[in-house]
């Protein structure tokens, strides 16, 4: 069984503190800001590139990040972004096949990409000798993948992402997420459904869908190419000219706005899981990520509720033993972020 509480009250935001269910942490901060240098600059065609240079071994760290996410996705489209993302793995109009051999074969490690609610990134690291190598595949998919997208391929992609589905709502209290978007974002905003979509929505996503993705958001001035490791910024221009200066721009997109809705009453959902085991959670809507406060919570979560040295878990766990594990997390987006404490209840004691 898991317990679900969509709190209004209870979470006082101000700087460095925060007081939750009669406990009170205040966050300390570092004197000396943390600083990482790198060089930023912009191709023509609007291309953003952040380079980092780190010299301690040839190789370097290769990510592309597309600013869409699943909030971008029409109604009765959900699911799209992710399934997208699987395609991007299935060969371009010049390498139409899958998208690690050559990689693998190159000695690169870390390959894979991931999709939230807000963005969708792709990332791996190259030795140096290689770097020619994921430049040139990483624009052909840019500037170059849809000739290389047929229906058997977006079928076979819409399965797998099914079966993921599938296999992450079957674990223990894998439903909840569902449940949570909806609770705490009202019906037409974007965080309201999750990011695997549902499976009706997978299975009328079609080509045309696939098209239109694709040149409205995956252009270069939607996306920010990130080098890290075993180069420079003046190394890294000719390259990045050579390789992705082709490539048109999509359209000029509109900037989604800070949404944290108001809730004016709180709410609590019961819901039957296979687990016996009761989990309780409380949730929040907390500012968006650019939000001073939003740092501050992210501190206060790590103190309250990060590991089994945290306050919480060792008051829970440890000193009351009335709970099995006990965690704080503040989940942060772009246009509002998710505070939440989660509780698993030791069996026989009250989950009330």
């Amino acid at each position: 069984m898991t317990v679900i509480k969509h709190l209004t009250k209870g979470l006082k935001l101000g700087v460095g503190v925060l007081a939750l269910s009669g406990l009170c942490i205040t966050a300390a901060f570092a004197k000396d800001d943390i600083n990482i240098d790198y060089e930023k600059f912009t191709t023509d065609n609007g291309l953003t590139v952040i380079v980092h240079e780190d010299r301690k071994a040839p190789v370097v760290a290769v990510a592309v990040w597309y600013k869409v996410g699943s909030k971008d996705e029409p109604e009765g489209k959900s699911g799209f972004a992710h399934l997208f993302e699987h395609l991007m793995f299935n060969g371009s109009e010049n390498y139409d096949d899958e998208w690690f051999g050559p990689l693998q074969e190159a000695g690169a490690t870390g390959l894979n990409g991931t999709t939230n609610f807000d963005r969708t990134n792709y990332f791996q690291t190259v030795p140096t000798p290689a770097l020619d190598r994921i430049l040139w595949m990483e624009s052909d998919r840019m500037g170059h993948l849809l000739g290389a997208v047929t229906q058997d391929k977006l079928d076979e992609q819409r399965g797998v992402v099914q079966n993921e589905k599938r296999q992450g709502e079957d674990q223990p209290y894998g439903t909840l997420f569902n449940h949570v978007v909806e609770a705490l974002f009202p019906s037409g905003h974007p965080y309201n459904h999750t990011v695997i979509g549902s499976m009706e929505d997978l299975n009328s996503a079609s080509l045309d869908d696939v098209k239109g993705w694709f040149n409205q958001y995956y252009g270069p001035n939607n996306a920010i190419l990130v080098l890290s490791g075993d180069i420079n910024a003046a190394e890294a221009k000719p390259l990045v000219d050579k390789y992705f200066g082709d490539i048109e721009p999509g359209p000029a997109l509109a900037k989604w706005q800070s949404w944290v809705p108001e809730r004016k009453a709180n709410t609590r959902e019961i819901i039957q899981d296979k687990v016996p085991q009761t989990r309780i959670y409380r949730l929040w809507v907390s500012p968006e990520n650019t939000s001073p406060t939003a740092t501050d919570l992210f501190i206060a979560a790590s103190v309250l509720g990060d590991g089994k040295n945290s306050r919480m878990y060792k008051e829970l766990v440890y000193d009351q033993q009335i709970a099995t594990n006990a965690s704080v997390f503040n989940y942060e987006l772009q246009m509002a972020s998710i505070f939440g404490v989660s509780v698993d209840v030791k069996a026989g004691e009250d989950a009330g």
